[in-house]
C-alpha cells in the first residue's frame, strides 16, 4: 500500500482519492470510516436530543415500530424507521442482517455458522445479533469470507 499526501495551500475542501486494482472489503472498510467521520445522527435519550457520531454506532434494532441506536456505553430511540436508517446509512458501513437490525460491519467481531443457514454474529460490544438466512449470503459476501 502506497498513501500519497499532498499539501496544496490553494485547496477549497479535502479531497481523497483511492487507486486500486479492485474493491475489497478493506478499501469497502476504509472509505466508510472516511465517509462517517463528520456525519452524524439525532436520536433521543429521555428528554434531550443527542448527536451521535455515525462512528460510534455498533447497530440498530427495531422493537414494535420504534428504532433504538446501540453505541458502547447508551441506547437511544430514533425518530426514523429501520429502513429509513438503513438508506441512510448504507454507504456508512451499515448492512441489514434480519428485518430488525441493521448492524456497522466495522463494529463485528465474529462471525458463527447458526442452525438453518443463519449466522451468530458477535458485535463489539458482545452482543449477539442473529443474521437471517435471507442476509446472511449477502453479509458473507459483503465481508469477503466464505
Amino acid at each position: 500500500m502506497k498513501i500519497e499526501i499532498n499539501v496544496d495551500e490553494t485547496a477549497q475542501d479535502l479531497e481523497i482519492s483511492v487507486t486500486c486494482r479492485e474493491l475489497t472489503p478493506d478499501i469497502e472498510k476504509l472509505l466508510a470510516a472516511l465517509r462517517t467521520m463528520n456525519h452524524q445522527l439525532t436520536a433521543r435519550k429521555e428528554d434531550e436530543i443527542h448527536l451521535l457520531d455515525i462512528a460510534q454506532v455498533i447497530y440498530i434494532e427495531s422493537v414494535d415500530r420504534k428504532c433504538y441506536i446501540y453505541t458502547c456505553d447508551h441506547v437511544y430511540e430514533s425518530e426514523f424507521r429501520l429502513y429509513e436508517l438503513e438508506q441512510q446509512l448504507e454507504e456508512y458501513g451499515f448492512f441489514r442482517v434480519s428485518k430488525s437490525f441493521l448492524i456497522q460491519l466495522r463494529s463485528i467481531q465474529s462471525l458463527r455458522a447458526d442452525i438453518n443457514r443463519r449466522i451468530r454474529v458477535t458485535m463489539s460490544n458482545g452482543e449477539q445479533i442473529i443474521a437471517s438466512r435471507q442476509y446472511a449470503d449477502d453479509l458473507k459476501k459483503r465481508l469477503g469470507v466464505k
